[in-house]
């Protein structure tokens, strides 16, 4: 497989997790800690408060962490995972209030597994 072919941006994913989780008890509050501690230990980005994003070099590899987030899924609440390609990804526009606001970085880390 040519370098080309690993790197091209209809190949590499972004991995999206939007959640709205409940915070009324002490446990509800911990559960969504701990929910977004998971994601955070599983490589994925804070975008807002409750959409955190992953980059992923290949199909397999989103498939691989979007398992692991369905196996810490917290009891309640709403949590939505989807993928865009690095070329959907690139299109997106964000805003900080009126001013155009730069994408995240797209990491350039070697993946090993």
């Amino acid at each position: 497989m040519t370098n080309n072919h690993r790197l091209n941006q209809y190949r590499v994913l972004w991995i999206f997790v939007f959640f709205d989780l409940p915070a009324t008890t002490k446990k509800d509050r911990k559960q969504h800690a701990r929910f977004r501690k998971n994601l955070q230990q599983d490589g994925f980005s804070m975008l807002q408060f409750s959409i955190y994003i992953r980059h992923s070099s290949s199909r397999e590899n989103a498939k691989v962490h979007i398992r692991r987030v369905k196996r810490f899924l917290p009891p309640k609440g709403e949590v939505i995972l989807f993928t865009l390609t690095d070329k959907q990804f690139g299109m997106m526009e964000l805003f900080n209030g009126v001013n155009e606001a730069d994408l995240p970085p797209t990491p350039q880390q070697l993946e090993l597994f």
